[in-house]
């Protein structure tokens, strides 16, 4: 097989699970125009066409679909092959893309960049800072950090981060003017400060939990945003009430700007945990990664 050959097909297998040549052509680091013009000539060259293309999709033709499903495990065994000559080297090296919520790349991953990057200055990190849910084959990332309860069952995990609690909370100011809620349901007659998950249109639902009792309340107020840290500031001048991280707002409580609220209704809950996919040969890189990780983890 020539060398433009295996490129043709790596590109069309890439077009196809990712559906378009935008997103084939952010992993690939090619652009949307060249990755289109690579599958014309794999098409060409077979004499059959394998896409079938409109303005907002991609899909497979028959051909096309027959060709992925043995492509797949040839592309697959080249990749593994490649893999263990790259584990013969005594440096851990490569690229390893990783996702991260954005609380969980501060407090966990930014403080131990330094160190990490100083010890294997042949490993280069690709993180992507995302609030949002991602797929990790279909976002092509080797590892991801995510909480606890949003874990799938066929991946790897172990915890970075010890258990967490989300707490409620409000200025003084605040209190004085509206009162302070009794019970869950009593946020329904307070303002309070929504937040809304990138790439999502619904507010997130605050979470409580009494014994045996579990309430998911949809608050509504003033303000809704997608950076959560950016409700501190909104709730420090008496906007409204907000829930997020105990660790991030505990200095606030002990300096009496935020009072915590409903606090019995507010337990722990699993932690952040670092996760990857099941493979048969871990690529010395992301093992040496997974290694560091969990030396340095705060469970």
């Amino acid at each position: 097989m020539r060398g433009n050959e295996f490129t043709e097909l790596k590109v069309f297998s890439c077009v196809a699970n990712q559906q378009g040549f935008a997103r084939a052509g952010e992993i690939l680091s090619m652009s949307a125009s060249s990755v289109s013009q690579t599958v014309r000539e794999l098409e060409a060259r077979v004499g059959i066409r394998l896409l079938n293309r409109t303005t907002r999709s991609v899909s497979l033709t028959e051909a096309g679909a027959r060709l992925l499903e043995r492509l797949t495990p040839v592309l697959h065994e080249l990749d593994a092959m490649l893999e263990d000559l790259a584990d013969l080297r005594d440096t851990p090296t490569g690229k390893i893309k990783l996702v991260t919520p954005r609380i969980a790349f501060t407090d966990l991953l930014e403080p131990l960049l330094g160190e990490f990057c100083a010890a294997y200055p042949e490993i280069v990190l690709d993180i992507t800072v995302d609030d949002s849910i991602k797929d990790l084959v279909k976002g092509a990332f080797d590892i991801g950090i995510r909480l606890g309860e949003y874990l799938e069952d066929d991946v790897i995990a172990f915890p970075v981060s010890p258990p967490l609690r989300q707490i409620v909370l409000a200025s003084p100011a605040y209190i004085a003017l509206h009162g302070h809620p009794e019970h869950p349901r009593d946020l329904h007659l307070h303002r309070c400060i929504n937040w809304r998950q990138h790439g999502t249109q619904g507010h997130y639902q605050w979470e409580f939990e009494k014994g045996t009792q579990k309430l998911a309340i949809e608050v509504k107020g003033p303000l809704t945003i997608t950076d959560r840290s950016l409700a501190v500031s909104a709730a420090l001048q008496g906007v409204g009430i907000m829930m997020w991280a105990e660790h991030r707002l505990q200095y606030l409580v002990d300096e009496g700007k935020l009072v915590p609220l409903l606090s019995d209704w507010c337990p722990t809950f699993p932690g952040f945990f670092a996760y990857y996919t099941k493979q048969r040969q871990m690529p010395l890189a992301l093992r040496t990664l997974i290694d560091f990780m969990r030396a340095n983890s705060k469970t």
